[in-house]
């Protein structure tokens, strides 16, 4: 391979590897391990997402959301203090076609919300509190955007 191409290859794979913000590998594989053995795909759906919705947000062409327990009562009784509480786990699938193509989580903890999104394999791109999520979020009812806090 010629020293040029070689050099565009290097780029290109380090471009790559930087198209994420995983500030917390460890921690993002350890909460996608928790909702599966949890079985997130039994849990109730997020409200408006009854079964797989169009979506025009970054997270696919089309989506699954699932609510925890936590977030589920809290729909269930309407009662809040204008936040979601410790403990709320929202999981989003995200299709292309049938094609699983990626899994966002995020996780209400003490210090605000867990971001995390994983490729198709369950490898995290994003996790801890990208800016990007951030930022795209904070126009959410508690930075959750696919629906409010009732």
């Amino acid at each position: 391979m010629p020293s040029g191409l070689k050099l565009s290859a290097v780029v290109a794979l380090f471009s790559l590897a930087a198209c994420g913000d995983n500030q917390d590998d460890a921690g993002a594989r350890e909460l996608l391990a928790r909702v599966r053995v949890d079985q997130y795909r039994t849990w109730d759906r997020a409200p408006g997402f009854e079964q797989r919705k169009s979506s025009n947000a970054p997270h696919s062409d089309a989506v699954d959301i699932y609510v925890n327990d936590v977030v589920a009562e809290v729909l269930a009784l309407r009662a809040h203090d204008g936040a979601w509480p410790q403990g709320a786990i929202i999981v989003k699938d995200g299709f292309d076609g049938s094609k699983l193509e990626i899994t966002a989580v995020m996780e209400k903890r003490k210090d605000g919300w867990y971001w995390a999104e994983y490729d198709a394999d369950g490898d995290p791109d994003y996790s801890g509190h990208p800016d990007i999520c951030i930022d795209c979020h904070k126009s959410g009812s508690d930075f959750v955007r696919a629906f409010s806090l009732p």
